[in-house]
C-alpha cells in the first residue's frame, strides 16, 4: 500500500431537499440513496464507498435536519450527531435558490462546534443566475466553500479534491471494488419506499415504512417478500389502489429498479400491515433497524 494513499469518512449534512443524495449518486456513479421531491426521504445513514488509486473516501448520506415531532425524528437527528461526530469531514450542503433558510442558520450554528473540517457546498448554482452573496456568507463559517451542481455535475471532482485533503492517512478500509457495506435487503427496502413517496401525496409517503421479510437470491432470480407498514385503517386502500393498481405500480418499478442493480431477475411480493403510530414506537423503530 502506498505511504501516500489517504481513507476516511465524510458526512453529508444539511436541511431536507437540498440534494445530498443526489450529490453521493453523482459523485459514486451509482444510484445508492433513493430521492424523490419530499422531505424525509433519507431516514437512515446510507453508506457509499468511492475508491480510486491514492484514496477511499467513505461518504455518509444523513437525513435532512429537522425539528423532531416523532420519535421516528428523534431517531434521526440522533443519527445526525453521531455521524458529524464520527465524520473525519463534514460536507454542509445548502441549495443556491434558497439560502439562507432558518434550518439553514440553526444547523451551522450547530455544526460551528464539530472539530471536523467543514465544507459548505452551495448546491443547484445552475438554478440562480448569481450566488455570490451566498458564499460570501457561507465563507465566513466554513473552511471551505464550493459553488456546484450534483444535477449536472458541475465541480464533482473538486469536492473529491477537497476531501481527499482533509482526510488521515490511512490504507482503506473497505474492498476498492465495494460501493457500499450494506445489504442488498438494505437497498431493496429503500427501493421500494421511493416507490410509494415517488406515487403517493399527503400522508402515505410519511405514514408508511416497509421491512424485508424474505430475500433469497437462487441461480437465475432473486424472489423478495416486503412489507408496507400504514398507520391507519383508512390509507390501506389508497395503498393499495382500485383492483390492486396502485400496489401494482409499486412493485413493477420497484422490480425494475432492483434488476437493474442486481443484476438479474426480480420477484417482488408486496403485502400491506395496519401498525399504528410506529413512528412514535421505540419497538417498532427498532424492528426498521433504528437503535
Amino acid at each position: 500500500m502506498d505511504a501516500n494513499f489517504k481513507c476516511g469518512f465524510a458526512a453529508i449534512v444539511g436541511k431536507p431537499n437540498v440534494g445530498k443524495s443526489t450529490l453521493m449518486n453523482a459523485i459514486l456513479g451509482e444510484k445508492l440513496s433513493i430521492i424523490s421531491p419530499k422531505p424525509q426521504t433519507t431516514r437512515q445513514n446510507i453508506k457509499g464507498i468511492y475508491s480510486d488509486d491514492t484514496r477511499q473516501i467513505i461518504f455518509l448520506d444523513t437525513p435532512g435536519f429537522l425539528q423532531p415531532r416523532y420519535e421516528l425524528h428523534e431517531k434521526m437527528r440522533s443519527i445526525i450527531q453521531d455521524t458529524l461526530g464520527n465524520a473525519d469531514v463534514v460536507l454542509f450542503v445548502t441549495d443556491a435558490p434558497h439560502f439562507p433558510t432558518d434550518y439553514d442558520k440553526e444547523f451551522i450554528e450547530i455544526i460551528k462546534h464539530i472539530r471536523a473540517p467543514r465544507i459548505a457546498l452551495l448546491n443547484k448554482i445552475d438554478l440562480v443566475e448569481d450566488y455570490t452573496e451566498s458564499m460570501v456568507l457561507l465563507g465566513k463559517s466554513f473552511d471551505q466553500v464550493l459553488p456546484i451542481s450534483a444535477k449536472t455535475g458541475t465541480n464533482m471532482d473538486k469536492v473529491l479534491d477537497l476531501v481527499s485533503k482533509y482526510l488521515p492517512y490511512s490504507p482503506p478500509h473497505y474492498d476498492p471494488e465495494d460501493l457500499s457495506d450494506q445489504p442488498m435487503r438494505f437497498f431493496a427496502q429503500e427501493i421500494i419506499r421511493e416507490k410509494i413517496m415517488l406515487n403517493f401525496k399527503e400522508e402515505i409517503p410519511y405514514a408508511s415504512a416497509v421491512i424485508i421479510t424474505h430475500f433469497r437470491e437462487l441461480e437465475d432470480k432473486v424472489d423478495i417478500e416486503a412489507t408496507i407498514w400504514i398507520e391507519r385503517d383508512s390509507q390501506k386502500p389508497i395503498l393499495i389502489g382500485k383492483n390492486g393498481s396502485m400496489i401494482a405500480k409499486i412493485r413493477t418499478a420497484a422490480e425494475k429498479d432492483l434488476e437493474k442493480m442486481i443484476g438479474m431477475k426480480v420477484f417482488l411480493h408486496l403485502f400491506v400491515k395496519i401498525n399504528k403510530n410506529w413512528r412514535k414506537n421505540k419497538h417498532a423503530l427498532k424492528e426498521l433497524g433504528f437503535q
